[in-house]
């Protein structure tokens, strides 16, 4: 049982437990999975909660991570979970997200 838990998960990033989980994600999976996409080696430095966790403690912990660099994490991610879909363009000029309106079967 967990007696050091917070009600404010912003601080549940500065748990020790944390950072072993951030560190371990960042030694398996070192380069940012959205740069990958678009075919950039860029190094990341935030393990970055898949589905957002909105607080909720045990998807915090136990929820699926992936490692993405700043500018993807503070623009990239910030702007998919606000609209729903990725704006990442492919070189083909084409959306890369199938969820793009753009890639929606009419």
């Amino acid at each position: 049982m967990v007696t050091n838990r917070s009600s404010n998960p912003r601080d549940w990033y500065g748990l020790g437990r944390w950072k072993i989980i951030q560190k371990n994600q960042m030694k398996k999976h070192p380069l940012c999975a959205h740069c990958l996409q678009k075919g950039l080696p860029v190094r990341a430095v935030i393990a970055d909660h898949i589905v957002p966790h909105k607080g909720d403690w045990n998807l915090f912990w136990m929820g699926k991570l992936q490692s993405l660099c700043k500018t993807c994490h503070e623009s990239g991610k910030k702007w998919e979970e606000h609209r729903g879909f990725r704006s990442d363009i492919g070189e083909d000029g084409w959306p890369l997200d199938p969820l793009h309106p753009a890639n929606r079967v009419r």
